[in-house]
């Protein structure tokens, strides 16, 4: 399959060195969630420089720690499970400045060897179908996770935040698209941000594969493996039209999933916008 082989080093480089793309030394898939124009709310863009995502920060170098407090960036939220953080010996480093933030998706009991085997087996399908009973999944389970990001967003309008998982698609491709959405961006747009961890991830090629060759399921089976990582947008696309279909929408999936109101969820949307001239 074209996409699962390695892309061309200087298209990587091209791209990583231009917007969204932010340059943390240490981290990877590192991009800013603004200045995406809002299709609901006219003349409004997504806030440059307040919310950013990426793959885990725990190999940050001290360059990077200078650059995210550079950046603004006041809390970084974490959503991999405790299993992972053991599994890969990558705990949270300390930011002097920074609150980090331990807020898993998962709980232990949900990320069990056997219950992690069934996830690799989905991801290892390819299927659209399969992408959408995982995304499913990360939904039901991620409300007190998702709400403590937007709770932060609500109260600290003016303070930059990083929310990362391990590699930065699934879980933390969510929290972006839920926030994007929120905000009024196409879907299309919000499609293009979660296929970018194509190009994003691409440096850290070699490491994911070493860990997945640990796994049983990939260990004989690298395209199993690569599958796991891709990151079509036609999936982000089936997972806006899931959000709408099952869960009744953002706004719905929020009230019923993070307990916010509709007071809550308007306050958080305004601080997601900017007057788009402002941009220019």
């Amino acid at each position: 399959m074209q996409d699962l082989e390695p892309l061309d080093p200087s298209y990587v480089e091209e791209i990583l060195s231009r917007p969204p793309f932010v340059s943390i030394e240490g981290v990877i898939n590192v991009r800013d969630l603004g200045g995406y124009p809002s299709i609901t709310y006219p003349g409004k863009s997504t806030k440059p420089g307040f919310i950013y995502r990426s793959a885990e920060v725990a190999g940050i170098t001290n360059e990077g720690k200078e650059q995210v407090r550079r950046l603004g960036i006041k809390k970084v939220f974490d959503l991999r499970s405790d299993t992972e953080i053991k599994k890969y010996n990558s705990p949270l480093p300390i930011i002097e400045g920074v609150d980090l933030l331990h807020i898993p998706v998962f709980q232990t009991e949900d990320y069990s060897p056997e219950m992690m085997a069934k996830r690799y087996q989905l991801y290892a399908s390819g299927k659209t179908e399969a992408f959408m009973e995982l995304y499913s999944q990360i939904l039901d389970h991620g409300g007190p996770a998702f709400g403590s990001i937007l709770r932060f967003i609500r109260d600290h309008p003016g303070d930059a935040c990083i929310i990362h998982c391990t590699a930065g698609k699934d879980r933390t491709g969510i929290m972006a698209a839920i926030l994007l959405k929120l905000a009024g961006v196409d879907n299309a747009a919000i499609a293009n941000d979660y296929s970018l961890t194509r190009v994003g991830r691409e440096p850290a090629r070699a490491k994911i594969m070493e860990r997945l060759a640990k796994e049983p399921l990939f260990a004989s089976n690298n395209e199993a493996a690569l599958i796991m990582f891709t990151c079509r947008e036609e999936t982000m696309l089936a997972f806006l039209d899931l959000l709408d279909t099952k869960y009744g929408g953002v706004e719905e999936y929020l009230k019923n999933f993070t307990h916010l109101s509709e007071s809550d969820i308007a306050m958080i949307r305004n601080g997601l916008l900017i007057p788009s001239q402002s941009l220019l």
